[in-house]
């Protein structure tokens, strides 16, 4: 029996946290009427199609979404049935707030959809790939995401680099880089919007990747609007952006970070070990958001939630991902004076979209500097306490260490 118009109401609301309260206000009804539609106490009236269409579009609902819901109020579907995937096909687990964050902001983007993510270490590249993807199909549909990881030879011949690209798109035939554009054009021509998700864009061989980005900077302004670009990946991406003017695809798309970590986003982890929301906001603080810190934080949490966060910060800067960050960036003389100031520091710099110094580029790309935002500006403090004292014990266990001679 296919589910009813409140059951995919309230699934629907669910999956982007969106309450009766906002989704009445976008509609123009009253929050009590949209409360009984999720309560099943009623049904949209004969002349509502429009506001169940303006809800679709509120809640961010594929082009199936749409024509299950109309159909579930006893409306005609919206869109053609040979567009529609089996609804069995499209995910339905509510989408981290974060990725929801980032699909808003692409969707907005006018005219070109091209958002480049910056993504720290790790974060993974692309942070949340799963759910990235499971987004894009409930937003586009199944058969209109597609995933590109171009190859990493440095040697890989053109024919064998697009094949190798249009096999991950499932495209039969391509042996060359025009074949490549001509296959994704006839998929854009041919279907709704397309979402491609590009990650470790910066890896590769340089000639092949400038290439690439020409054909989709090519595709995006023939097919205006109708081509969805993520392209996630690190410092090397954000030296090709500000660095590489060559690179015209990275100068028309919009540039962001990946979103900090939140709270909400250790719930799921906390509660695998028999910990609650308090204890996830402990973790928070104690890493600061770094990730992997993160997890060792609710680790600790777990195993000794009563001693004192002074003792968890101690243990914590012995956290060997830590160590394994920071050693490499502690390799001369002039790197330890440049780091032993800023671990005294309350504030290192302002924040700026490129850093220009290669010392606090490298600081920043391994996680251990943030961005947080003060009453005068945006700031570059270290993570967490965890991290200056981690700093502060190679520093001295490097104090007997000469430079290399040359």
């Amino acid at each position: 029996m296919p589910p009813t118009f409140a059951t995919l109401l309230a699934q629907f609301m669910r999956r982007i946290r969106a309450s009766a309260a906002g989704v009445a206000s976008e509609i123009g009804l009253s929050r009590e009427a949209v409360n009984n539609w999720r309560n099943g106490d009623a049904l949209p009236g004969r002349k509502h199609r429009d506001r169940v269409l303006a809800c679709a579009r509120y809640l961010r609902l594929t082009e199936v979404e749409t024509n299950r819901l109309l159909r579930a109020a006893e409306f005609e579907p919206e869109f053609p049935a040979e567009a529609e995937a089996p609804a069995e096909s499209v995910p339905t687990d509510a989408a981290p707030a974060s990725v929801v964050q980032v699909f808003d902001r692409l969707q907005g983007l006018k005219p070109y959809p091209i958002l480049m993510l910056l993504c720290p270490a790790h974060l993974g590249q692309p942070p949340e790939r799963s759910a990235i993807l499971a987004e894009a199909q409930r937003r586009f549909g199944v058969d209109c995401v597609l995933h590109l990881q171009p190859p990493y030879s440095l040697s890989a011949e053109p024919a064998a680099y697009f094949a190798a690209l249009a096999a991950q798109c499932g495209l039969d035939g391509v042996d060359s880089d025009f074949a490549f554009e001509s296959a994704l054009a006839r998929r854009l021509s041919a279907q709704r919007p397309l979402f491609v998700l590009v990650s470790r864009f910066e890896q590769g061989d340089p000639q092949q990747r400038e290439v690439l980005a020409g054909i989709l900077r090519s595709l995006s302004e023939m097919h205006s609007g109708r081509l969805f670009l993520l392209i996630c990946g690190g410092a090397a991406l954000a030296d090709l952006k500000y660095q590489g003017g060559d690179l015209s695809l990275l100068n028309i798309a919009t540039s962001e970070r990946w979103p900090e970590l939140a709270a909400a986003d250790l719930l799921p982890q906390a509660q695998r070990r028999g910990l609650d929301g308090d204890a996830a906001a402990r973790a928070l603080r104690l890493s600061g958001g770094h990730p992997l810190l993160a997890e060792a934080a609710l680790d600790r949490l777990a195993a000794d939630a009563d001693s004192s966060d002074d003792a968890h910060i101690d243990a914590l800067s012995g956290f060997d991902p830590l160590w394994q960050s920071l050693l490499p960036l502690l390799s001369t003389a002039s790197a330890r004076a440049a780091i032993s100031g800023w671990l005294g520091a309350l504030r290192i710099g302002p924040a700026r979209p490129y850093l220009l110094d290669p010392l606090l580029r490298g600081l920043y790309w391994a996680n251990l500097l943030c961005e947080r935002t003060e009453a005068d500006g945006r700031w570059l403090q270290w993570r967490c306490e965890a991290i200056r004292r981690a700093g502060q014990q190679l520093l001295a266990s490097s104090d007997t260490r000469s430079e290399p001679r040359a």
